[in-house]
């Protein structure tokens, strides 16, 4: 019997001034197995889907929230908070092994959403977003030191300040403005404490609002278009090209046992309500704070600070409905519509979903900690959801976030198609990259 080895040979590239090709001998098919896609051996402590192999890119570079690529492989990191050193932090690979081997600050400020857009790169802080213009390969940007402000005046808060955002391709920004409530109470999480009804954040605040893309000094009342509205934190916001459309995944309501001990137990507490997924429309209403999904229903139904009993649909009927759900305090903090060519053929145009994990599941064991992936067909969401990366807290059981070594926020594809996804713990990057291995027996 003659054994033939054979491995996925990648198509003749060059990326990162690397070269790397297939190479072969008779009777055997063989991959000359290059730095850039070799993987750390405990795979940077995650657990991967099958075929999918990650290393570190960088480590303690800072407590990282949204990261974005340039075309020429430049990573960029949103910090929630500046250090000594500035808000963002950039990675360049100068010698080809995908790692970073140069990192510079720039930028007073942290934040969460970054995204390039036509060749610029867009940066929030809670109440404004920025843009920065780069010349002539450089990693830096010639503008770091002042950047044009595209919109300021977003409502400044201490609970749901992320400014996230995303771009279509008609040169709109979409911008999440989440509220800062659990459900509109007029004293926060507070039991007994009366709802306002109608909910007056809504007028600011609980949804995502529409900006043209490339004009600076725009404010959020003067400029800015209420595009959906009804949602309470969407800090997981991209525009998906395959249908033209936004997709949320909203952080749901917390606290039900708690503020209302007789019609919720713990179990419901931590199972209720559903991480949303939706796909947004201009006047699109989401229900917060009047409604939650609850997943063992299957349906809306009313919040008990509004008169709901867990069961009554009520003033939530005719709420636009989402195309997924996930279980529940999840955090979804990013989403990353998935047009590559270097994952197998069945991620494209799939969603992949990074949930920063629970704090509130007590007494049972905090989940999340991973990033999902979601398949796609004509727009819609089309089976459960599957574990691309999980592993990324270091513990076996997660009773509380501080438990956690390492927390997932960011995503974005890289130019060769591979993934990078962010930490906010300590700021670890790591690159997930798929490479078949395969063994052929032959008499």
């Amino acid at each position: 019997m003659k054994r033939i080895t054979s491995f996925l040979v990648i198509p003749t590239i060059v990326m990162f001034g690397f070269l790397f090709s297939g190479c072969g001998q008779q009777g055997e098919s063989t991959e000359e197995i290059t730095p850039y896609f070799t993987a750390d051996d405990d795979q940077g402590g995650l657990n991967l889907a099958s075929g999918m192999k990650a290393y570190v890119i960088a480590e303690d570079i800072g407590r990282g929230r949204h990261v974005a690529v340039n075309d020429n492989g430049d990573i960029y990191m949103n910090l929630r908070e500046p250090n000594d050193k500035g808000g963002i932090v950039a990675l360049r690979d100068t010698d080809g092994d995908g790692r970073a081997d140069e990192i510079e600050y720039f930028g007073d400020f942290g934040g969460t959403g970054m995204a390039f857009y036509n060749g610029n790169l867009y940066a929030s802080n809670d109440s404004t977003v920025f843009r920065f213009s780069f010349s002539q390969g450089n990693l830096i940007p010639d503008n770091a030191s002042a950047p044009d402000t595209i919109v300021s005046g977003l409502p400044v808060q201490t609970a749901h300040a992320a400014k996230s955002l995303t771009f279509d391709e008609q040169g709109n920004m979409y911008v999440n403005v989440g509220a800062p409530s659990n459900a509109c109470q007029e004293q926060d999480r507070a039991k007994g404490s009366p709802a306002m009804d109608p909910c007056p954040l809504l007028e600011r605040q609980g949804g995502v609002w529409r900006f043209s893309a490339e004009t600076v000094g725009q404010t959020q009342l003067e400029h800015g278009h209420k595009f959906s509205t009804g949602i309470r934190n969407a800090v997981a916001l991209e525009y998906n090209p395959a249908d033209k459309h936004v997709y949320a995944v909203q952080h749901g309501r917390d606290l039900l046992n708690s503020l209302f001990p007789d019609n919720y137990d713990e179990s419901d507490n931590a199972e209720i309500p559903a991480e949303e997924m939706f796909r947004l429309t201009d006047g699109a209403n989401f229900g917060w704070p009047y409604c939650y999904f609850d997943p063992a229903k299957d349906k809306r139904v009313m919040s008990p600070e509004y008169g709901g009993d867990g069961e009554n649909v009520g003033r939530c009927e005719g709420t636009d409905q989402p195309v997924m759900t996930f279980p529940a305090h999840w955090a979804p903090n990013d989403l990353l519509f998935y047009t590559g060519d270097q994952f197998p053929e069945r991620y494209k145009n799939g969603a992949l979903v990074v949930f920063h994990g629970s704090w509130n599941r007590a007494p049972l064991e905090q989940k999340g900690y991973l990033v999902a992936y979601v398949p796609f067909e004509n727009g819609s969401p089309a089976g459960d959801y599957e574990t691309l990366a999980e592993g990324f807290a270091g513990v076996a059981k997660i009773e509380a976030p501080s438990d956690a070594l390492h927390r997932p926020t960011g995503i974005a594809q890289a130019p060769d198609g591979t993934v990078i996804i962010s930490d906010s713990v300590s700021g670890k990057l790591w690159r997930v990259f798929y490479q078949e291995d395969k063994t052929v027996a032959m008499n």
